[in-house]
């Protein structure tokens, strides 16, 4: 019998990357995406795409609204940073951040794998190639499986074998080293989105953040950079 695992896929590449490692390591499957207010649906549509191709048990797209708070710039009428120097990070959380995203993800994630007897959360955080985020490093998660721990019914009469792990196989990767494991695993990039303020048709702006990050991951990796960017990108 398969080993049951929750999996957060937002239908970018390192969610994809952690979906196709968990279907290697043998777990069924069940993928969780969220339609929270975001400014676009491409990537709920690249979600549903790498679902179907990975034949996960099931996948649920969940209806949330954090346009209710807004806070950032991809849930409120705020301009996405464009070219910022992330050679030269500063101490600032970005704009981009999602307030509490990570966090509200994660109790799903959490409560429908109580449900499913599931003991592995799979999320595609990564501490280095990325924008700052808060609720993407090391200490967070190591939190988070307190909470699971301390406020469930698995975690308290369950002992050891009702611990939840939130597994995070790409937290200490480049995003170059999370490409060279995607194409070892056989991941379709293609199929994957990471913009943050695409074209009407999708195409990626190639100045966001995740565009750069994506962009340099490519080049760095060796990989010929299979994203389809707009006519405007540059």
């Amino acid at each position: 019998m398969s080993l049951t695992a929750v999996v957060l896929l937002s239908g970018g590449l390192d969610s994809t990357t952690c979906l196709a490692l968990a279907t290697r390591e043998g777990f069924a499957v069940h993928a969780l995406s969220f339609r929270y207010g975001q400014r676009h649906a491409f990537e709920l549509a690249a979600a549903a795409r790498a679902a179907a191709r990975y034949k996960v048990a099931r996948h649920v797209i969940q209806d949330i609204d954090l346009r209710l708070f807004g806070g950032s710039a991809l849930t409120a009428d705020i301009a996405i940073p464009k070219d910022r120097d992330l050679a030269r990070p500063d101490a600032s959380i970005p704009v981009t951040y999602v307030p509490a995203r990570n966090t509200i993800f994660l109790a799903f994630a959490l409560a429908w794998a109580e449900v499913l007897g599931a003991r592995d959360i799979f999320i595609g955080v990564n501490a280095l190639d990325y924008s700052g985020y808060p609720d993407c490093r090391p200490e967070f998660i190591a939190a988070f499986e307190e909470v699971a721990r301390l406020g469930t019914r698995a975690g308290v009469e369950g002992g050891e074998d009702g611990r939840t792990r939130i597994r995070t196989p790409l937290i200490g990767l480049t995003k170059a080293g999370i490409i060279a494991l995607g194409r070892e695993l056989g991941v379709d990039y293609r199929d994957t989105t990471s913009c943050y303020d695409p074209a009407p048709d999708g195409g990626a702006c190639g100045h966001c953040d995740a565009c750069q990050l994506r962009r340099r991951g490519f080049a760095e990796a060796g990989v010929s950079d299979p994203t389809r960017y707009a006519p405007a990108a540059g």
